[in-house]
Formats: structure tokens, C-alpha cells, sequence
């Protein structure tokens, strides 16, 4: 069974549009056409040469990720370099390379959405109208200490980098996946007693005494969407090959 590339994309801009994405983002088709003859998918989180691999070895033509291959101008493309090396494969083995970025960042359902469902956030909103952080309330009011600890236990986390805990109790949560830090001050602002997200800089953990930061890693925060997009295609597609890579791993080790 085979189908065109841009029916597989149709379902997952259903779900998370492509006009919806930023500005600066680079979500939709990275290499390949549209009407390529897709036979068969492999869903992962990075579009890597072990992605690209495994993707020739399981007999899939077409990958989805959640982080676009380019986001900026390739000056030179080659097997020397990480994203070079990455093209290469693509193109030698006519394989379409496809993201879901921002889009389903803010999408319903989306990245965002399930940071809030891991915590059980009740009534998540937008912060703004960028959809990029939601905030909403925990069950109960915990301690500092009891938040780390559950937080730890929701993302299964071995650690987390936090600010200065607070002398107060924490009910209101914001949270944004990958990099949110500069949802800090409108989190604060819109009333939240914490923000949980990834890839804090040092400046950003000096926080005023009624406010915290929690940074559990970037790739922590976004990994549940592959998951999630294999879900989406398999439901609509249920008789098509789509699997989900077994080399999701995440490039920052802990020691």
C-alpha cells in the first residue's frame, strides 16, 4: 500500500496546522515532494542519521519529527557534519523528511497540552496568544519541596534544575515546552507560582521571593508529541505502515 506524502501531512496539519506555526519556524515538508509515493512512516522527536537509518531499515520512506532538520540557511552540505550527513541520507535514499513544530506546540491536544496532563492541571489557558504557555491549577497546594518531588515523579526525572524554593505554597502552574523563558515574567504576572520548562539560562533562575522556576530539560517537556503523532497517523491510517523509532534518545546525559 502506498499513498502521497501530502495525504500523511493533511492529517497531521488536522490536528496541528501549518499556518499556525511562528514566524521564525521551518514545520512542514524539510526534504522531498508532497507527491512523493510514501510507503511507509517512522515517527521520532530529532531528524538524526540514526533516525534516517532505522527508517531505511524498517522500509520507511518518509520520517516525522518534531524538530525541523534546517532551521537556518545549510551553506554546505556534506557527510561531515551532523545536519549535512543527515541530508545525504535523506536524499541518497529518496526519503521525504517531515515536521510538526510550533504548530503542535500550541495545538490542542499538543506539547503544551500534555506537559498540563502530566502535571493533571486543572482548566489550562493560554497565557498568551501565542498558545505557547498555559497555565492552570494543581489539585492541591504543595510545599516547595512537595512540588519538586512530584514534578520528578510525573516526568519520571531523575533531576531538575530549580530556583531559590518558595516560603509560600504552590498551586498556580504555568508551563512551556522547550525553551520558555520568556514566558517567566507573564507567568508571574498572570498570577502563577511557578513555571515549569527547559533550557534556563543562569540569569533567568534569580526570581523574585513569590515566584519559582523549574527547568526540566528540553527534550523532557516535548518528548510525549512523537507519541502522540503516531497515535494520529495510526488511527487515520490503520492499515498503512507506522511505527515510532526505538532511538529516541536524548542528547544531554546526566551523570
Amino acid at each position: 500500500m502506498v499513498m502521497k506524502a501530502r495525504l500523511i501531512a493533511n492529517i497531521i496539519e488536522e490536528f496541528a496546522p501549518l499556518h499556525t506555526q511562528l514566524e521564525w519556524d521551518n514545520a512542514g515538508f524539510c526534504i522531498g515532494s508532497p507527491d512523493a509515493e510514501i510507503r511507509g512512516v517512522l515517527v521520532g522527536f530529532d531528524c538524526t542519521p540514526d533516525l534516517l537509518r532505522e527508517a531505511i531499515e524498517v522500509g520507511a520512506n518518509m520520517v516525522v519529527t518534531h524538530h525541523p532538520l534546517i532551521f537556518n540557511g545549510v551553506k554546505k552540505i556534506n557527510d561531515r557534519d551532523f545536519i549535512g550527513e543527515t541530508i545525504c541520507l535523506a536524499v541518497k535514499n529518496d526519503i521525504v523528511v517531515y515536521a510538526a513544530h510550533t504548530n503542535a506546540d500550541k495545538a490542542a491536544g499538543g506539547v503544551n497540552t500534555l506537559m498540563a496532563r502530566r502535571l493533571s492541571l486543572s482548566h489550562p489557558e493560554p497565557l498568551d496568544e501565542t498558545g505557547l504557555c498555559l497555565v492552570g491549577d494543581l489539585s492541591q497546594t504543595m510545599s516547595s519541596a512537595q512540588f519538586i518531588d512530584y514534578v520528578k515523579k510525573c516526568y519520571s526525572l531523575v533531576c531538575l534544575r530549580t530556583s531559590k524554593p518558595l516560603d509560600k505554597g504552590i498551586r498556580k502552574v504555568a508551563v512551556s515546552s522547550g525553551s520558555g523563558s520568556s514566558f517567566i515574567s507573564a507567568a508571574r504576572a498572570a498570577g502563577a507560582d511557578a513555571i515549569i520548562t527547559g533550557d534556563v539560562s543562569y540569569h533567568h533562575f534569580f526570581c523574585d521571593d513569590d515566584f519559582m522556576v523549574l527547568d526540566i530539560g528540553h527534550y523532557e517537556s516535548e518528548i510525549d508529541i512523537v507519541s502522540t503523532l503516531l497515535d494520529i497517523l495510526q488511527k487515520k491510517l490503520p492499515n498503512f505502515a507506522v511505527s515510532m523509532t526505538i532511538k529516541n534518545n536524548n542528547p544531554i546525559y546526566y551523570r
